[in-house]
């Protein structure tokens, strides 16, 4: 199972390769029990171009550290053993449940939040995809009534999956489009809403204080909903996720992420950074553009494929 990229990718250098090639050149030292203050710090430097961020990467350096004084990394193998644990481990820390949450009595309400550019709209129609496939009734609500097509390209991947389609015409209120939708799937008896929101930047104040008149009108409208607000993040973007992700949950109780475009970057490290810096838990990884390219978040495999050790 490949998470971090195609096979067309494979003469990319891995991470590890490149692990190997700068940070573990003195074999010698890990035959003798231990690892070269050297080699800790070009594999900090590593992690860091590899976008685990500052936090993440020094307790991942640290604990490869205690292992071997330990002895316990005294081989190649065992220092990428030791690497992934480390990172599968930052991941499984806190809150890290990736199952999504389902509501005691239908409809579930995912609300869906993130900026422009970072594949919402796309990753709604997996998700739609997915849960059609599981038997689920589905209605997706278009609460981005702003931008250009925004309509009418969550309605196309709605026809493309059978859930069935909210929207109202550009420029309605978003708050009452998710209220109305939730009306809709009451009376349709539908298992599962999901509302789109529109992009918006997360350093604008106006249109996050209406993210946050969306929730609070949802809530109002079904107490416990949303009961999934998830925010959707580009890779590619690096360290800046980081902030948007800290910035989007402390305007909504943001309770997983859904990182995007990884198919696109080597710097897949940025989950991991994410992940700790709002405690929240990584529920699905994006790969692709097609409705399967959706695959729900395992943490040891993806240490494993992060690391890449083919």
């Amino acid at each position: 199972m490949r998470i971090l990229g195609k096979p067309t990718d494979l003469p990319k250098r891995s991470l590890w390769q490149k692990i190997k090639d700068v940070a573990l050149t003195d074999v010698a030292v890990l035959a003798r029990g231990g690892v070269s203050p050297g080699s800790l710090e070009q594999l900090e430097q590593l992690l860091l171009e590899a976008d685990f961020g500052v936090p993440t990467t020094l307790k991942l350096v640290a604990d490869v550290e205690r292992r071997a004084q330990r002895g316990l990394v005294k081989t190649q193998g065992q220092f990428l053993d030791a690497l992934q644990e480390g990172i599968a481990d930052a991941l499984r820390a806190g809150n890290s449940d990736p199952a999504l949450t389902t509501a005691s009595s239908a409809p579930t309400v995912i609300l869906i939040v993130g900026v422009n550019g970072a594949g919402k709209t796309t990753f709604i129609g997996k998700l739609s995809a997915r849960l059609r496939s599981q038997g689920k009734a589905v209605i997706v609500a278009a609460g981005d009534t702003f931008r250009a097509g925004a309509i009418d390209q969550l309605r196309l991947w709605a026809e493309r999956t059978g859930a069935d389609f909210i929207s109202a015409k550009p420029g309605a209120d978003p708050a009452a489009v998710a209220f109305d939708a939730i009306d809709a799937s009451i009376a349709r008896r539908a298992d599962v809403l999901i509302i789109d929101t529109a992009g918006r930047l997360h350093t604008s104040e106006g249109l996050m204080t209406e993210l946050k008149k969306v929730a609070r009108v949802i809530a109002k409208r079904l107490p416990d909903a949303p009961h999934e607000t998830l925010l959707v993040l580009d890779a590619t973007i690096g360290q800046n996720a980081v902030q948007q992700a800290r910035m989007f949950a402390a305007v909504v109780p943001v309770s997983g992420l859904v990182v995007t475009k990884l198919d696109g970057t080597a710097r897949g490290g940025v989950v991991v950074a994410v992940h700790e810096a709002i405690d929240v838990p990584v529920k699905f990884l994006g790969t692709g553009e097609q409705s399967g390219d959706l695959m729900p978040f395992d943490a040891t495999e993806f240490a494993r494929e992060l690391l890449g050790d083919e």
